[in-house]
This record gives C-alpha cells, structure tokens and sequence, in this order.
C-alpha cells in the first residue's frame, strides 16, 4: 500500500502536475519512507516492523484526517497552513462524488496502521 500511494502521489504530481499542498507534501515526508522501512521489514522478517512503521502511519493519519476536514469544509479554510502555493482544498480529482486526493491518502494511512496494530497483536498472540 506506501508503494502504490506514493507511486500514485508521483504519477499525480509529475505525470498530471497536480502540484501538492503544503499539507501533501507533510503527508508524502510520512508515506515515503514507509515504502523502505516496509520492504526491509518483510524481508528481514521483523518482528518489530510495527514500532517503526506505527509512528510515521500514525502522524501521516492525524495528518491526513485534518487535510480531510479542511477538504470538505468541515473545518474553515483560514485555519489551513496553506498560506502560499496551491490550496489545500483544490479539487483535482472527485470520482465517484467522494474519492479525492486527501480521501485516498487517509485511505492509505488508515490501511497501514491498521495492517500494523494487527501484526503487532498477532505477534503478541504467539
């Protein structure tokens, strides 16, 4: 999943040109390094993959949460950090009415942490 999201923010960024917030670009300094930190994990079959990986899944969540809000107006635009650049609340994409950029990323975000605290309680089950 941190592979194809941040394949994903890459093909919008440099193939669409999208060109990310300020609130993307926090969120993507969370999910890239998930991709490395992951594929060693596996591979060396560590069991402490979850302690690694939950801070940065958790920080890209909080996140991402509060870029959701900010997206759908649930809170007002004026407390978005994105005072230069593009606006956190630009619509690039909506398909279906509800899958945005911010929807996918949380999306993203929610799956690792969730795969995270599962692994971590099946490895204290054993």
């Amino acid at each position: 999943m941190a592979f194809v999201s941040t394949a994903g923010s890459l093909y919008f960024s440099e193939i669409l040109h999208y060109p990310p917030c300020i609130l993307c670009w926090y969120q993507r300094i969370a999910m890239y390094p998930l991709v490395a930190l992951i594929a060693v994990g596996i591979i060396k079959k560590d069991k402490n993959l979850p302690y690694y990986v939950l801070p940065l899944s958790s920080i890209g969540g909080l996140l991402a949460v509060y870029h959701n809000l900010l997206y759908y107006q649930i809170i007002p635009e004026s407390a978005a950090p994105c005072l230069t650049g593009i606006s956190c609340t630009t619509k690039f994409i909506e398909w279906f009415g509800i899958i945005t950029i911010p929807f996918l990323s949380l999306a993203a975000f929610i799956f690792i942490t969730a795969c995270m605290v599962g692994y971590l309680k099946l490895v204290k089950a054993k």
